[in-house]
């Protein structure tokens, strides 16, 4: 993973695929507040949940990297989708847009259906904590 962030893989356990089970950190964290799939101006991308799930992850970075931190700090992500349907349907595109802006960071991960999100248009919402580098 990183010199920040390491994977916990107990023993037996056969290696995650795209997350890591648990991480162990070392330093100061921030912690990313839920991010929705929305462009700085407020607008949302064409085309349904992968843009959004790009943009909400690009927005994240944007708030780590604001934060003195990089993508590779990331330890957590929690993931809230309304539509399990569509989550599902997209799996087999979501690698190639999750890489676009995760490179091949995985950290742990949760994923949960929810009824609502506060924006009506936002399909995802996605919260992160990240260890900053000690400086």
């Amino acid at each position: 993973m990183s010199d920040l962030v390491r994977a916990v893989l107990p023993d037996g356990w056969p290696a995650p695929r795209g997350y890591a089970n648990g991480t162990v950190t070392d330093g100061p964290l921030v912690h990313v507040g839920g991010q929705i799939g929305w462009r700085p101006d407020g607008t949302f991308p064409d085309g349904g949940l992968l843009p959004q799930i790009e943009q909400a992850l690009t927005n994240i970075v944007a708030v780590v990297e604001a934060a003195g931190g990089t993508v590779e700090g990331i330890a957590r992500l929690t993931w809230y989708v309304t539509d399990m349907d569509a989550y599902r349907a997209s799996l087999k595109d979501l690698g190639p847009v999750y890489r676009a802006v995760m490179g091949r960071h995985f950290p742990s991960m949760a994923l949960v259906r929810v009824v609502e999100l506060v924006e009506r248009e936002a399909m995802v919402e996605i919260e992160a904590v990240a260890v900053l580098p000690r400086g």
